[in-house]
């Protein structure tokens, strides 16, 4: 049975990836370009050395000021996300998972002091019983070690744990590592080719997070 949720954190409780997405298509767009979301989605969730901008050198086949073009990404996107809040439903089950017992933890490809400033200013970083990010591995997802960890952290089992995922390659690393997953897709992931996982939501407010552990209980004995 479950005994214990495991959160990814970029695009799944505080959405960065969009933003992220739309001030790199203004800026592909400001040179006659286009950042295609089919290749921006191969970089989500996980660290490959993508580098947009030397991306945009190579469709344009010339090159860039991106010290420039980096200031401007920068000064862009924070602006947007300093009016960004956490997702629909994520502090919800938060609380809803201190009050049935269940443990907490997070596995995140970003690092920790992103991960843990981001979870302070949104209010969250208490619920956290246990927090593992890039710092901790030698490979992030979709390689399982994040979420093996995270579980070991917890003191539980990979199929005690239910994982909330919003990319591909998050939903790939859970299952990997023997664990329940159920995706919850943001603007830019919801077209994504997910792996077989339990369930996928919209949104955190369409089910409770009751419902969410019962419905992948029943699963798990019906099996």
């Amino acid at each position: 049975m479950i005994k214990g949720i495991i959160f990814d954190f970029d695009g799944l409780i505080f959405d960065t990836e969009t933003h992220q997405y739309t001030v790199y298509q203004e800026i592909f767009a400001e040179h006659g370009s286009e950042l295609p979301i089919a290749r921006w989605q191969q970089e989500i969730g996980t660290h490959s050395g993508f580098s947009a901008l030397d991306y945009l050198e190579e469709l344009v086949e010339r090159k860039l000021e991106q010290d420039v073009l980096r200031e401007q990404f920068s000064a862009k996107y924070h602006a947007k996300m300093a009016e960004e809040k956490a997702r629909a439903g994520v502090e919800d089950y938060l609380k809803a998972a201190k009050e049935q017992g269940l443990k907490i933890g997070l596995a995140s490809s970003s690092d920790f002091n992103w991960v843990s400033t981001n979870l302070k200013k949104l209010g969250l970083y208490e619920y956290f019983e246990c927090v593992k990010t890039s710092d901790d591995v030698e490979k992030v997802k979709p390689d399982p070690a994040l979420y093996r960890l995270a579980a070991e952290c917890l003191g539980l089992s990979p199929d005690e744990c239910l994982v909330f995922e919003d990319s591909a390659n998050g939903a790939l690393a859970a299952k990997r590592a023997g664990m329940n997953c159920v995706i919850v897709p943001n603007e830019v992931t919801h077209t994504m080719d997910f792996c077989d996982v339990e369930h996928r939501l919209e949104s955190m407010a369409d089910m409770t997070l009751s419902e969410v552990v019962d419905y992948v209980n029943n699963i798990k004995v019906s099996k």
